[in-house]
Order: C-alpha cells, then structure tokens, then sequence
C-alpha cells in the first residue's frame, strides 16, 4: 500500500513515464493478439474468398462513409411536405379559388 501512494505523490515526470508503459503494453499485446490472428487467417484454405469478401466489405463500408460525410439527402418527410404544398398550390391554380368537388380528392381515388 505504501508503494501505491508513493506513486501518486511521485512527480509528473513518474507519471508519464508510467503512463508512456502503459501505453508500450497496450500496443504491444495488441500488435501481438493481431499477429496470431493474420497467422490464423493465413492457414485458411479459403483465404482468396476471404479476401474478396473482405474487399467487398470495405467498399461498403467506404460508401457508407462516404454518404454519411457528404451531401445528406433531404429528410423523407419534407420531400414529402414539399409534395403536398406543390400539389395543393397546382390544384387551388386548377380549381380557382373555391373548393370544387373533386379539391380534397387524391389522385387516383377515381373521384
């Protein structure tokens, strides 16, 4: 327990070497743990369609990204207000400035 206090009243210079060794240990077993996974991967017989399938997953997965960081499309429903606010100013144009009989009819309804 007195080692333990000791550290966190070492000075900062303790500090970032021991956070410095921290980071080297978690970088270390991770490049080790990827390793023994690409050596894994490499033993597979099917390792070509592997390969292409992966390949085809980064190009989805760049679309994707692509699309997210780019232009976004307009939201559904304002595309479809927008309709609606068109349609209707086309048929008060059409029908003059009283509702006919067929202003609250839809198109296609057949009335």
């Amino acid at each position: 327990m007195e080692r333990r206090t000791d550290t966190r009243r070492g000075g900062l210079d303790e500090q970032a070497v021991l956070l410095a060794a921290g980071i080297a240990d978690l970088a270390v077993t991770t490049v080790g743990a990827a390793f023994t996974s690409v050596r894994g991967l490499l033993r597979r017989s099917d390792t070509a369609e592997l390969a292409a399938e992966a390949e085809q997953d980064l190009i989805a997965r760049g679309r994707l990204a692509l699309d997210r960081y780019t232009n976004a499309p307009p939201a559904h429903l304002e595309v479809l207000a927008r309709h609606v606010i068109a349609q209707r100013a086309g048929d008060a144009g059409s029908a003059g400035v009283g509702m006919g009989a067929g202003a609250g009819a839809r198109d296609g309804d057949g009335v």
